[in-house]
């Protein structure tokens, strides 16, 4: 079996290994190409390019980077075209893969997309797009494949791999030993994003934020998980003078361990918050534009909630906060409230995990699966 594959970012290419591996453990000698991260390299797929050409943010960024993207589309056309696979599997990257896989499709090469394009709620006429490019979606939420039937396009629910890999409980204990953090501490988590934008938007309100929580409570310690130096480094700068005054633990990666080990979770909207749901931590969740993306996206935003516990539980359970309603002393009162009410907490909780259960499916098997039985079916009904 041979598979093309373009994965997005460091999720897709987390998504894409795990759906390589399901594979290989249910066929023998699959070959796998395309765009690739280091972990679906890792699982023996050839990179034509790197996932990070993919890695982009916002409406402007994408349009300043489209010759790039463009060119590298249609190589990648015209090598699939001229070496077809059995299936070829865009993975999240919808903006860059849903022309390539319409074009693959309108040569007989069976489609997928690996992670529903965000369509219910913004831009939706790109369902008739997504219709014309593909011969299955692969949905990670119950909500997406809901859409998705409602407008005739063949779906599938796969539920989430981090579903599958975080445990129904996590105990903070372990957690904070394994960290080096005050066992007996308020620990506040701070989650500014892994983008470099998105933490430059959000880095002084953050730490003005905790600097409200610190002023009414002393016992409070809090911890900031770094996707990588650069973001460090421009939290530092764009962070201001509060990075010196209060007790701040700043640690490289362990995201969700440093979730874990939380109380409480201040984060930049985005797949962390789906994280922290299934690690049952309380959350207040917050999200900046530039400007004039903000102002393009909502424009076209169809939805009222838009962090992923919000949507999972249709209801508003976590608080959230776009652009100017992202104030320090709206969110530092609301982080206060959370400590200060376990009742509150342990109704949130028993939420998350109702979430949790719905979202466990053994992923990538569910992939893989669906993957097989495409190509099984096409090669069945060859003119189909």
């Amino acid at each position: 079996m041979r598979i093309g594959l373009v994965a997005g970012e460091s999720s897709g290419d987390l998504l894409g290994a795990g759906l390589i591996k399901a594979l290989n453990n249910s066929t023998s000698d699959l070959q796998s190409e395309g765009v690739a991260g280091p972990n679906m390299i890792r699982e023996g797929c050839k990179a034509l390019f790197p996932s990070e050409k993919l890695s982009i943010i916002g409406l402007v960024e994408a349009l300043a980077n489209y010759r790039e993207l463009r060119a590298i589309r249609n190589q990648l056309r015209d090598h699939f075209i001229a070496n077809p696979p059995d299936a070829f599997i865009g993975i999240d990257a919808p903006d860059f893969n849903l022309t390539l896989l319409e074009q693959l499709r309108e040569k007989g090469i069976p489609t997928i997309q690996y992670v529903s394009p965000q369509v219910w709620a913004w831009r939706r006429y790109r369902v008739r797009k997504i219709a014309r490019a593909v011969d299955c979606v692969l949905a990670l939420f119950p909500f997406e494949a809901e859409f998705y039937r409602e407008h005739d396009v063949p779906v599938q629910f796969v539920g989430h791999p981090f579903a599958d890999q975080i445990p129904l409980a996590t105990d903070k204990a372990p957690a904070r030993v394994n960290l080096n953090l005050p066992e007996n501490a308020t620990i506040i988590a701070m989650l500014p994003g892994s983008r470099v934008s998105e933490v430059r938007h959000l880095a002084e309100t953050f730490l003005k934020t905790a600097n409200y929580c610190y002023q009414q409570r002393k016992d409070i310690h809090f911890v900031i998980p770094f996707a990588n130096q650069v973001v460090r480094d421009v939290f530092i700068k764009f962070g201001g003078d509060l990075v010196k005054k209060l007790p701040l633990t700043f640690i490289d990666g362990q995201a969700r361990e440093v979730m874990g080990a939380a109380d409480v979770i201040l984060m930049a909207s985005g797949t962390a918050t789906l994280e922290a749901m299934l690690v049952k931590r309380p959350m207040v969740v917050a999200y900046r534009l530039s400007w004039l993306n903000y102002i393009i996206l909502k424009t076209w935003v169809r939805v009222k909630n838009y962090s992923l516990p919000n949507l999972l539980a249709g209801e508003a359970l976590v608080p959230e906060y776009m652009q100017g309603a992202a104030q320090p002393d709206v969110m530092g009162e609301k982080l206060l409230q959370y400590l200060n009410d376990p009742d509150e907490v342990s109704r949130i909780t028993s939420r998350f995990t109702d979430i949790h259960h719905t979202l466990r499916q053994n992923t990538d098997k569910q992939a893989a699966d669906a993957v097989i039985n495409l190509i099984k079916s096409k090669k069945s009904t060859p003119n189909v």
